[in-house]
């Protein structure tokens, strides 16, 4: 029996099991929107914009494990997407975005609304597919998934002429699919990882560096059962936060650009290392030559032989999935009873207390106006730390990964690879129709918010009672911190001067909008929002303008050479090793 090109889209979609497509409608996909439309076993999120069907196929993929399904028309809809499918494969992302094109005879001719979309996308997708004969649609939507959900996970477009979806064939999915080209690794050399347990024995200053590929990789166990097993120190990227809880004694924080100080002195000063999922990005280490300053014996675990050694020399690579390489590497420890040497690892915990001790988050919590770091504690106070939590980019994506401490992967949700606003609310959408019974908070600022707002009328119609807590410093903040920095005070183009009233706003959306002004008010309004379990609530609180992130590392300097916040400018001189007993490290 044949039937059309779109329903055999249908089709694949149920086979692989879809729970939700997010998507907008379009003269190039009607076919596919006809198809749906007679079909009940998947649902369809109508969004306000194609970068919200991305972006919400994203929040419910990273909260929930499974592949994010976005489908958007062709011309100004595939290129509504692009910014969506960028965030989603900076971040290693899973996610098929099916995008409608013009009709196989007008390709090239500049047709109503024809871009080319593979050749758009090529930079920034982990394959794409442009379909031109109905019968290979079903082929080619096995490949998306196969492709977006192994080896470095990322996102997949397949683009489909309308014509494809008007012909017909019979509809066989294929149970398994083999590509020639394409076989990413599982198991890491046995080799490798007994090098890396015996430069573990060896060890006077380890550490274990945590990145998004033991979220992405599912390996939260089996990193939590090597820092205790060893007894060693650890920090997470920005990425990572969740995979080894946050509220562990050894568990530094996060590391980088804005981490902890003692997270940062601890990565600048270790003499072994293993990176775990993790790349070593800018924002990380931020200059090579001052973090390899330091002598360290480097181990990188990573399933992309590609992200190995980019950016800086290791001495032990191991390419392999990251949980079963920590499961080999855990085998062999027990095994082995290999361990660092217990004398030695006191000496580098004292001074990894001594570190921590400056406590560098502190802050004025005595201020007559809101400080953005107390709404975010309070947060998590009032949610038990069980929230899932998304945010913007800016200030605010920064003291939400600070304050609210992850306990459990696949919580903290927000673009870090290319640094997205307007990601926020359409992410938390996904999140919450991916967990319903969750609580899901958008941590935002009064700028990037109204990259997206428009989707609050996306949460009125599919009932997702997102709570939208928006630090509202009526500037761009860290664009502000920038120009305080480093441009004299120049505030070009940075100040907010005609904002909306966002309780209004929330309003007209048929929400509940709040406004909290004064620091008394802060727990308690987070507190009713919470117990208004089935409606969204967009908390609009009036924070301190003048208020800045720290620690901060700045482009081209090293790890231990941060802005520190005023009550430990004494120790911004910048740190060295002063002498080879690592008794006094700072």
């Amino acid at each position: 029996m044949e039937i059309s090109g779109a329903e055999i889209v249908i089709r694949c979609l149920q086979e692989e099991g879809v729970e939700y497509v997010f998507g907008y409608p379009g003269g190039a996909v009607l076919e596919i929107y006809d198809a749906i439309f007679k079909q009940d076993k998947f649902k369809h999120v109508l969004v306000r914009h194609e970068q919200g069907a991305v972006h919400a196929a994203d929040g419910y993929s990273r909260s929930s494990q499974k592949v994010g399904v976005a489908l958007v028309t062709s011309g100004p809809g595939a290129t509504n997407a692009i910014t969506g499918i960028a965030t989603a494969y900076l971040d290693s992302i899973p996610m098929v975005v099916i995008s409608g094109q013009v009709p196989t005879p007008a390709i090239g001719l500049d047709a109503f609304q024809e871009v080319d979309m593979v050749g758009i996308t090529r930079p920034c997708v982990k394959h794409n597919i442009l379909v031109k004969d109905v019968r290979d649609i079903a082929g080619a939507m096995k490949k998306a998934f196969h492709i977006a959900t192994t080896g470095r996970p990322g996102p997949v477009v397949v683009d489909i002429p309308k014509d494809v979806t008007i012909a017909k064939a019979e509809f066989h999915y294929p149970q398994s699919v083999s590509l020639r080209s394409y076989n990413p690794p599982s198991k890491g050399h046995p080799g490798q990882i007994k090098k890396a347990v015996n430069l573990l024995a060896d060890a006077k200053r380890p550490l274990i560096y945590i990145g998004g590929g033991a979220v992405l990789s599912n390996a939260s166990n089996q990193v939590t059962e090597l820092v205790k097993m060893l007894g060693v120190p650890a920090v997470n990227t920005l990425m990572a936060l969740g995979a080894f809880s946050g509220s562990d004694s050894q568990n530094l924080g996060m590391l980088g650009m804005h981490g902890l100080y003692e997270a940062n002195m601890a990565m600048q000063h270790c003499d072994v290392l293993i990176a775990v999922g993790a790349r070593f990005d800018d924002r990380v280490i931020s200059s090579p030559s001052h973090f390899l300053s330091s002598p360290k014996k480097i181990v990188h675990i990573d399933i992309d032989p590609t992200s190995i050694a980019k950016r800086v020399k290791v001495d032990i690579p191991i390419v392999g999935n990251v949980r079963d390489v920590l499961e080999e590497m855990l085998g062999l420890l027990r095994q082995t009873g290999a361990k660092p040497n217990a004398e030695y690892l006191a000496t580098w915990w004292k001074q990894l207390e001594d570190w921590r001790s400056h406590d560098c988050l502190k802050f004025d919590m005595d201020s007559d106006i809101i400080k953005p770091q107390f709404v975010v504690q309070k947060l998590y106070e009032v949610t038990g730390g069980e929230a899932f939590i998304t945010s913007d980019v800016g200030q605010h994506q920064m003291w939400a990964a600070q304050y609210y401490k992850f306990d459990k992967p696949r919580r903290w949700i927000n673009s870090g690879g290319l640094g997205t606003m307007g990601f926020g609310l359409p992410a938390a959408m996904g999140a919450q129709l991916a967990n319903p019974d969750a609580t899901v908070a958008c941590i935002t600022g009064e700028a990037s918010i109204q990259m997206n707002i428009q989707e609050l009328s996306t949460c009125k119609q599919y009932h997702t009672p997102v709570k939208v807590i928006n630090l509202n410093n009526r500037y761009l903040g860290m664009v502000r911190q920038w120009q305080e920095f480093f441009y004299g005070n120049r505030y070009s183009e940075s100040y907010m001067d005609a904002l909306p009233d966002f309780v209004k706003l929330a309003e007209a959306y048929g929400h509940v909008g709040m406004k909290i002004e004064r620091p008394a008010d802060v727990e308690h309004a987070l507190r009713e929002a919470m117990k208004l379990k089935e409606r969204l609530v967009f908390m609009d609180f009036i924070t301190d303008q003048k208020e800045n992130v720290f620690p901060m590392v700045q482009n081209n300097r090293g790890l231990s050479q941060m802005d520190l916040p005023p009550h430990m400018r004494h120790l911004q001189s910048g740190a060295i090793i002063k002498d080879r007993d690592y008794g006094n490290l700072s």
